[in-house]
């Protein structure tokens, strides 16, 4: 074992180019690398400045340490937020849809009519948040991903009658688990296999005696193992953390109530969940886990087993807090519209509809062939602006003249667009009137403005942060763009090669050495809570992994899936994601709290997969690859 990872050895790795003698970034370099992010970490949660107000801040901050620093041109940093732009209209395309689906189901009375459904299984909240903030949550997940499950079950939480910060914080907690392999398993597919399968990655894997294919396989079994030791506690958290911070009092005794219900529900997922991640596929361990799971415990309650002896309910709503609740009454009036009689199974049926729709277009591959072909598009280019092309598939490439620079909208793939497309099967199957269907898309059009400010300046600061290594590795090397001679010897070569987050997670590992396994998830967990993706964190750092994991002498595998894991549960505390939450239920500006309270299970989840990570690969299976 060589302790420290070489800068070099990372650099080449991630695609870089090796500079002999190549230091590592002084202090001041690195904090001004950390600052757009301290900046963000300080205003949100230190202060709870609304996302609305501090992000456009952060970004600011991004685009000073871009130009004075990595000594970018104002045009790039310009290109670098204008892939961001992109990237917030197509998760805004998955809220807005969500809104109106939403607003739909309200108008028809339906949402009314799953909310009883719901109480006639069980009226206990820690129950519904069983069901609903975990069996839901992580077979939307497993389904759709893009911070769907967030978006679709917060809103049925708030119509059962929660306080809608307490539905965020449920849904956000119990979908954690499933991330890892959401969207029918694109994060390990995408995220792990295919940035594998360039550069020296395939020579490096083939002689641990696996294909590309196999190692990515064995990542995300790994990441299921990791998962299954920790996560099975998620639905027991989740009770936790709404019964304690929005109960009568802060007392974990409710929590107590309902630990056997809790520990049978985490168990009966992980069992399937990791059975299928490592016998079957990497695309299906969530939605078999939820499913699978998800039958067991709700056969177990309607069996009369493992019900609570007594009903746990929220205090009088005149006891809340104010920042409790937004716009939307939890289980008010507004929740509930319409006068239809209708049966459980038709109220659910969008719903329903949704669920299949997104599972075919995902699983069925020549249906997913099809909405995520872009070559069947018109193009059109415009000398200095980009190129433009239209089809299933909205792209502008070379934006601002820049080849490297570029983003795209996936318009049938996007969770958005089959959210959409519920929603209007939804107006024919409640014979809606078109006043109704008016007003719900005027009031679902009404909650967007907050999280379209928000989402623009969170993800332009981030492409800003990770485009900025990219312009002396490919544009300058057009030009022959030299890099600054910044602040300390030798910290020009990292800028030639890395972006911000690089420059952390180099740093990181160069000074934690054989410690740095326990810390590897947090890497992955930095790059999901900045993108809100944890394809884009396995995208970013999978390579850099990989290579610590060999300088220091451990399992690749290892290292590797507890970046899939780290990926995963980013998520809590993901602020794009939080934002996207929280427009749903009509409180934007409490991104801070969410976070903050987060902050505890993420600390666990991080805690108790470093544990195992070291344990993992300097004890258990040294010799794995």
């Amino acid at each position: 074992m060589t302790g420290a990872v070489p800068l070099e050895a990372v650099l080449t790795a991630t695609g870089g180019e090796a500079i002999p003698g190549a230091g590592a970034a002084g202090g001041v370099e690195l904090l001004l690398a950390a600052l757009p992010l301290l900046a963000t970490a300080g205003l949100l949660v230190g202060l709870l400045w609304s996302a609305t107000r501090a992000m456009p801040v952060a970004w600011v901050i991004a685009l000073l340490v871009g130009f004075v620093v990595w000594g970018l041109p104002v045009d790039w940093l310009a290109a670098s937020s204008l892939v961001g732009v992109i990237t917030a209209l197509e998760i805004l395309f998955i809220v807005a849809g969500a809104l109106v689906l939403l607003y739909t189901m309200l108008q028809a009375g339906a949402l009314d009519r799953i909310n009883k459904g719901f109480a006639a299984v069980s009226a206990d909240r820690r129950v519904q948040i069983i069901l609903l903030g975990f069996f839901m949550a992580t077979f939307i997940e497993g389904a759709a991903g893009f911070g769907t499950p967030a978006a679709v079950v917060a809103p049925l939480l708030l119509g059962l009658g929660f306080p809608a910060l307490a539905a965020v914080i449920a849904a956000l907690i119990g979908h954690v688990i499933a991330v890892t392999y959401g969207a029918v398993g694109t994060p390990i597919i995408v995220g792990i296999e295919a940035p594998f399968g360039e550069g020296r990655y395939p020579d490096a894997i083939a002689e641990g005696g696996f294909e590309v294919t196999e190692f990515s396989q064995e990542v995300a079994a790994w990441a299921a193992t990791y998962h299954a030791l920790v996560g099975f506690v998620m639905p027991l958290i989740a009770v936790a953390m709404v019964t304690y911070f929005f109960g009568e009092e802060k007392s974990l005794q409710p929590t107590r109530e309902v630990v056997p219900l809790a520990l049978v529900a985490g168990i009966s997922f992980v069992v399937p969940y990791w059975v299928s991640a490592w016998f079957i596929t990497a695309e299906f361990p969530s939605l078999i886990g939820s499913m699978v799971g998800g039958t067991v415990t709700v056969g177990l309650l309607n069996a009369g087993y493992l019900v609570p002896d007594e009903e746990w309910e929220f205090p009088d709503r005149d006891r809340w807090a104010d920042h409790w609740v937004g716009d939307i009454e939890p289980g008010g009036e507004e929740m509930v519209r319409g006068e239809r009689e209708m049966s459980l199974l038709k109220a659910w049926s969008p719903y329903i509809i949704l669920v299949v729709l997104l599972v075919v277009t995902r699983a069925v591959d020549p249906i997913s062939d099809v909405i995520t072909d872009g070559d069947n598009t018109v193009s059109v280019a415009v000398d200095g602006v980009g190129e433009f092309a239209f089809g299933v598939i909205l792209e502008w490439d070379a934006i601002l003249g820049y080849e490297s620079l570029g983003s795209d909208i996936g318009l049938v793939n996007v969770p958005g667009f089959w959210l959409f497309l519920t929603a209007i099967a939804a107006i024919f199957i409640f014979g809606m009137s078109g006043d109704e269907v008016g007003a719900a898309w005027r009031e679902a059009g009404q909650k967007l403005v907050a999280p379209l400010i928000a989402l623009v300046f969170v993800i332009s600061m981030v492409q800003v942060m990770l485009n900025a290594g990219t312009y002396y590795g490919i544009e300058g090397m057009i030009d022959g763009t030299e890099p600054p001679a910044v602040l300390a010897s030798g910290a020009a070569d990292i800028w030639k090669n890395a972006n911000m987050i690089e420059v952390l997670a180099v740093a990181t590992a160069e000074a934690l050495g054989n410690v740095y396994p326990a810390i590897a998830s947090l890497v992955g967990a930095l790059g999901a809570a900045m993108t809100g993706s944890n394809t884009v964190s396995n995208l970013t750092f999978s390579q850099f992994q990989f290579t610590a994991a060999q300088q220091i002498g451990v399992p690749t595998q290892l290292v590797v899936g507890a970046q899939a894991v780290g990926g995963a549960m980013g998520n809590l505390v993901a602020i794009h994601n939080v934002v996207a939450a929280l427009a749903t239920v009509g409180l934007v500006g409490q991104e801070g709290r969410i976070m903050r309270l987060n902050l505890i299970p993420l600390l666990y989840y991080a805690a108790a997969v470093g544990l195992l990570t070291m344990v993992f690969s300097f004890v258990v299976f040294t010799g794995v690859f």
